[in-house]
């Protein structure tokens, strides 16, 4: 493919192909998400240009362009503020990249850092699942069959942990320390490993997973924790098949225990042990910690999402004619006159 500018896309082969992993040693999922911004992008300034895509320079990728592709992200793809703001740090990330190979692109890039994100306008919803829930779930397999076993210790491990799904798929029997003080090490986004605890019923229900699971293989450390079998191979957990495990046993909970949701996924589970060790009084920073959340704020939302829980079930509690209900009205904070207004804020 001929291009005008050769620079743009063989930098982006450099960043996509050897600065970000071998360089960065970033994880294949944040390269991924990566690729597909910059191709977004690039499909979308070639069909606005109406020009080929070899055709693209950096030219065209002007601080206007961007923010008339993110604009095109949420009004035309229906994409949410966080999607839009994923994009255009990706996008920023490349940009600084070229810009540091080119000094050239470092006016633009300067012009594009002073784009501020999108902060959302409504409050994130994070759904969750009672302790009721959970226990029903975990409850419906066989575990006096093999298969009903592993799924068992798989969704006790799966909340227990607080893990992303793909962090428990990937344990290894070398991963696991038992004794005095049991607990995991987990590899998550971004190659970074972090060390949880385990609850002395999850180590026990794991010593019993073991002996039914790995008797045979205790020398062997890099054997994945959970594995299937195929023709009489032993073959990782897949993703897809730990989706079908959880939705599987959520649809029989739901017949005894009407909390558990219609669809039950695995970061159902994060959410939910998340959420509940904030009840339960944990601190935030813990449990950002916990979930391995690079920022607190990411955390953040679970004290958000229990806060509108407490209010409205207060509210609900309330009677009109009570003396309190007039103080739950978020209407008598607001302020009118704009002096006051002025040095509340600090403007006066």
């Amino acid at each position: 493919m001929k291009s005008k500018d050769i620079s743009l896309f063989s930098l982006i082969h450099d960043y996509l192909k050897i600065y970000l992993p071998k360089q960065r040693n970033v994880s294949p999922n944040t390269i991924r998400s990566y690729r597909k911004s910059l191709e977004e992008l690039l499909d979308y300034v070639k069909d606005c240009r109406q020009i080929s895509l070899g055709e693209v320079t950096f030219d065209h990728l002007t601080t206007d362009a961007i923010l008339s592709f993110l604009e095109y992200l949420e009004v035309e793809r229906g994409c949410s503020v966080p999607t839009r703001n994923t994009r255009f740090a990706a996008i920023r990330a490349f940009m600084d990249y070229a810009a540091d190979n080119d000094l050239t692109l470092v006016a633009n890039l300067n012009k594009l850092k002073k784009v501020p994100f999108k902060k959302s306008d409504r409050a994130v919803a994070v759904d969750y699942m009672s302790t009721a829930a959970i226990t029903a779930i975990i409850e419906q397999p066989d575990t006096s069959m093999p298969k009903g076993l592993r799924d068992q210790f798989f969704m006790i491990l799966l909340y227990d942990t607080g893990a992303r799904v793909q962090e428990i798929l990937n344990i290894k029997l070398s991963d696991l320390q038992l004794g005095h003080l049991p607990k995991v090490t987990l590899y998550g986004k971004g190659r970074k490993t972090r060390i949880v605890p385990l609850m002395e019923k999850t180590a026990l229900h794991l010593k019993k997973y073991l002996l039914a699971f790995h008797a045979d293989a205790v020398s062997a450390a890099d054997l994945p924790l959970f594995y299937s079998v195929t023709h009489g191979e032993k073959h990782p957990l897949t993703p897809r098949m730990a989706q079908y495990i959880l939705q599987k046993y959520g649809e029989q909970a739901r017949c005894i225990c009407q909390d558990v949701p219609e669809k039950v996924h695995p970061h159902l589970f994060r959410h939910s042990r998340a959420m509940h060790l904030y009840q339960e009084g944990m601190d935030l920073t813990l449990v950002s910690q916990w979930l391995g959340h690079s920022q607190l704020e990411t955390t953040q939302i679970y004290a958000h999402a229990d806060t509108e829980h407490k209010r409205k079930a207060i509210e609900a509690a309330t009677p009109q004619d009570n003396p309190l209900y007039s103080k739950l009205n978020p209407a008598r904070y607001t302020v009118t006159d704009e002096e006051t207004l002025k040095r509340l804020t600090g403007l006066k």
